[in-house]
């Protein structure tokens, strides 16, 4: 397919184009500078805008970074220009061999250097021609406010636990910050947009920098399969929910497909925020943990990523790299050395790596002269005073340590702060008996996987070292618990990095544990890392993001809301919007008419502080109970009492109370129960244990129906309430095994209640009642808005099909939001649901009003009437035709021949309309 997209972009001068070997397509020259791209219209938007259906099956994968997988080197000479080469370090060039050779890689992100405006459009041109990347060029000032400023000053420290209490603490929010991240990332999306075919192509967005682009990606294309993985940690939701923007940041990554995180903490914290600061809850369902998003399923993916084997080993083979570790085990012979790899910023705790490691001399005098920590610290992304801070304190440290401790021959610390080769790095791994990780906070931090793999060499280096190759190779760690790799290494000494004297015994430890114990634990860390590397994960996602997109084909779609609050709305085929002028029309045409509703949540907002029906409601309801050819039923959870109190001035109203237990058909009559139950016995049971977790549970409280037992929890912490009503639900199940009852959740609640109570009963009994007077009802309307209304839509669904209902029967079954349902339709609020109820309300009125056309022998008799100036009034009592003088308690029927009947209805007589004057009556 080739988007509609390209046709914006400019002719390519050299009057070529590269293709990107899909079916010979050719794609036209990127544009260099950012812009807004005209808007599709609303086809285009939902087809994702394509011309042609494909010919090639080939998938493609455009992944977006901050930063693309290049290398730029500026050429010698007077005519300049860039050389440029793959960055085999970056994680994004790496994930490419996991997946696949039939998947077409794209990349999207900024050069490290700037680029002279004048030499962009050939650069774009150069890269995308020879490597497939599509450059985003960022004016140097909007850059360094979106990078050194809102991502390192706000978002990264934040993410890092780390709260701006101070100016010198990451510095307050400042708005101009936030609004340069925003246009970054517009300009990011602008370039997806500039290659993306969004009908077939993936799109996989990579970290924090561009936690807003899938809205911009969203708002263009409706269905675009989009993913998108946080590599740094996910704060608890009383540090992220600090942050002014949180919401926008939070429903930006909700217009995802599916969401990544290195664990299960880092997940578990972004759905706690979700649920506490958007109300979104999540499900897990065979293994798969998905929030519904207005109709969407979000996934949520936890994977820790890997490292690229073969390049690791490739560079083991290396000569430079045999020829460094034979200068490093000579350096270090006789030595134990211990190593340290870290980038230069407050988080990996190299301070309080080296204040550990101190104390271990100072307290294991044996080990001076024989232990050395070699400490490579990289330079740092970041820049500001903290750096500065950190910089000064290690140096600091490392020279006290080094006076204190060493001797000729000796350096107990020995620091590298300057940039070295890969091949040295690894040249250390080999070397090393232990290596140490005390990171206070890190996404992820590969050190300790890298390490693993070189402490399992190659022949070569093995004859180097003076070990046997056919021998067991053996490493030891010593990691943080605040990384992200920690879970995934379970033979490690893990440590909280605060604890100095337990990261010292652990050093300790290390050093003292037996040999076969560290091969033990080195074979077990093997396994994992060269099973789980980088193109097992990207492999992973893929399969999974395809998963979340699968659904994509068959929904409707349509967006909503404005800016960052932009979201879409995704529905089944046959799940759509109740249209009022559609079910107004079918009311009308319709003469036996029953309507079922649920009252909280349904006609008032679920969970409102006052639940009391206002006027307005109690108006519309008395208005279509007055309508003789309506049966109307309120059916509600609620007890029979309270439901009565409500509804007292409701006369004709038909109430289920306590989910079906309890029915009146009208205020004149006595309560029913559906379900002959003698005895309640099991409430001795389940009171008690109810009783216990409201006592632990604060904003918890039982309420006592006399049918069912309710645990409320919906003032409690959503977490810990959530939490809670999980256990009461298993222990109830437990203890209420054998009993005639059912245990249920719901809309924050836990509900015991007889085995074969629910709305349903309701309806079922409703429509036999009209059945056996001879009535098929033509129109059903039932209105819920949670699991416990489920029963009547099954009810009224099926009624047509066992011949409770006309075989012409309009059934209205809608639920209150979008959300997987038994119902048709669905409404959004208690809002538009009262608008319908009044126009059902308004047409019964105007159907009271309207003139009834009589036969000329009839309109005889009433012309009799007239000439004798008599005021009378017609009246129509059930399906009954009555006149009655002025005057008079008495209705006569059938003067003068004068009578029109159609028959008993359910219901009828519970209505009376009158019309005066010579016009006649309904």
């Amino acid at each position: 397919m080739v988007s509609r997209s390209y046709s914006n972009l400019l002719d390519l001068t050299s009057g070529g184009s590269p293709s990107f070997s899909r079916g010979g397509k050719k794609l036209s020259r990127v544009a260099t500078v950012a812009g807004v791209l005209s808007e599709l219209d609303d086809e285009s938007r939902s087809n994702g805008g394509s011309d042609a259906p494909s010919s090639i099956s080939q998938e493609r994968m455009i992944i977006v970074g901050n930063q693309l997988p290049i290398r730029a080197h500026r050429r010698d000479g007077e005519n300049g220009g860039w050389n440029f080469s793959w960055d085999e370090d970056s994680l994004l060039r790496q994930l490419k061999d996991g997946l696949g050779e039939d998947v077409e890689v794209v990349y999207v992100g900024c050069l490290k250097e700037e680029i002279d405006p004048s030499e962009q459009e050939d650069v774009a041109q150069t890269l995308l021609e020879t490597f497939k990347c599509v450059p985003a060029f960022i004016p140097p000032e909007l850059f360094s406010k979106f990078y050194h400023g809102f991502c390192k000053q706000h978002l990264w420290p934040l993410f890092h636990y780390m709260l701006p209490l101070s100016p010198d603490l990451g510095g307050r929010f400042d708005r101009s910050l936030w609004q340069a991240y925003v246009s970054v990332n517009k300009i990011f999306a602008d370039k997806v947009m500039e290659v993306i075919t969004p009908d077939d192509d993936f799109v996989w967005v990579h970290d924090y920098h561009l936690m807003v682009l899938p809205t911009f990606l969203r708002k263009r294309f409706n269905r675009v399969k989009l993913g998108f993985f946080l590599h740094s940690p996910f704060p608890s939701s009383e540090i992220y929910r600090t942050l002014p923007v949180r919401n926008e940041l939070l429903r930006a990554l909700l217009n995802s497909d599916l969401i990544g995180f290195h664990t299960f903490d880092y997940a578990r914290h972004f759905l706690s925020c979700c649920s506490r600061m958007l109300g979104v809850s999540y499900q897990s369902k065979r293994g798969y943990i998905g929030l519904e998003y207005y109709g969407r399923t979000v996934s949520i993916k936890i994977l820790p990523v890997g490292i690229h084997m073969g390049q690791l080993r490739s560079v083991l083979d290396l000569p430079e790299t045999e020829s460094k570790v034979a200068q490093l085990w000579e350096k270090f012979r006789g030595k134990i050395v211990l190593l340290g790899v870290d980038d230069m910023d407050i988080f990996k705790g190299i301070s309080l790596k080296l204040l550990a490691f101190e104390q271990l001399l100072t307290h294991h005098p044996d080990k001076r002269g024989k232990v050395v920590l070699v400490q490579i610290a990289n330079p740092a992304r970041g820049r500001g005073k903290d750096v500065q801070e950190v910089q000064l304190e290690t140096h600091t440290t490392v020279t006290r340590i080094n006076h204190d401790f060493g001797k000729p021959g000796y350096e107990p610390v020995v620091l590298i702060d300057t940039s070295l080769h890969f091949y040295e790095r690894i040249a250390y791994y080999v070397i090393a008996e232990c290596c140490l990780v005390t990171a206070v906070r890190d996404g992820m931090n590969l050190i300790p996987y890298e390490y693993i793999v070189c402490r399992q060499g190659t022949d070569k280096l093995d004859e180097i070292l003076g070990l046997n190759s056919s021998s067991p190779k053996k490493s030891m760690l010593v990691v943080s618990e605040f990384v992200g790799c920690s879970p995934s290494l379970s033979g490690a000494i893990r440590v909280n990095p605060w604890n100095i004297d337990a990261v010292s015994e652990a050093m300790d430890s290390a050093l003292g544990v037996p040999e076969p114990e560290k091969q033990m634990r080195h074979d077990k860390h093997y396994k994992y890392v060269s099973s789980h590397d980088v193109a097992y994960w990207a492999h992973s996602f893929l399969l999974d993001l395809e998963r979340a997109c699968r659904e994509h084909v068959r929904t409707r779609c349509w967006g909503i809301g404005f800016g960052l609050g932009f979201r879409v709305i995704a529905l089944d085929p046959s799940f759509r919007k109740l249209s009022v002028e559609h079910i107004v029309s079918a009311y009308k045409r319709t003469k036996n008419r029953a309507i079922l509703l649920d009252y909280d949540g349904t006609m008032t907002v679920q969970g409102a502080s006052d639940i009391n029906p206002n006027s307005e409601g109690i108006e519309i309801l008395k208005k279509l109970c007055r309508d003789p050819k309506n049966v109307v039923f309120v059916v509600s959870g609620k007890n029979k009492e309270i439901l009565t109190r409500w509804f007292t001035s409701c006369e004709n109203l038909g109430i289920g109370a306590e989910h079906g237990y309890f029915v009146r058909p009208n205020l004149g009559e006595e309560w029913e129960t559906c379900v002959d139950i003698q005895d309640f016995y099991w409430k001795q049971i389940a009171e008690p244990v109810m009783q216990l977790y409201t006592e632990t549970t604060d904003g918890s409280f039982i309420e006592t129906k006399e049918s069912a037992l309710v645990w409320n929890y919906q003032l409690a912490d959503p977490d810990f309430g959530s939490c809670q009503a999980k256990e009461l639900l298993d222990h109830l199940e437990s203890v209420l095994a054998n009993e005639p009852v059912s245990v249920k959740s719901g809309q924050h609640i836990i509900e015991v209640k007889p085995q074969g109570v629910n709305k349903g009963l309701v309806a079922e009994r409703i429509l036999t009642k009209m059945r056996q007077k001879e009535v098929l009802p033509d129109f059903v309307l039932c209105i819920g808005d949670d699991r416990s209304d489920e029963d009547m839509f099954e009810v009224i669904m099926t009624a047509k099909a066992d011949g409770s209902l006309s075989p012409v029967a309009e059934v209205f079954a809608c639920t209150v939001g979008q959300k997987p349902s038994k119902a048709k339709y669905y409404l959004d609020d208690t809002s538009e649901i009262l608008r319908m109820f009044q126009g059902l309300a308004d047409a019964s009125d105007q159907s009271a009003a309207k003139t009834v056309s009589f036969s000329p022998q009839r309109v005889v008799v009433i012309d009799k009437i007239l000439a004798k100036k008599t005021e009378f009034s017609l009246v129509g009592y059930g399906c009954h035709l009555q006149w009655r003088r002025p005057g008079s308690d008495r209705a006569g029927a059938g003067v003068g021949g004068f009578a029109i009947s159609s028959g008993e209805g359910y219901g009828a007589g519970r209505a009376l309309v009158a019309a005066r004057g010579s016009g006649g009556a309904t």
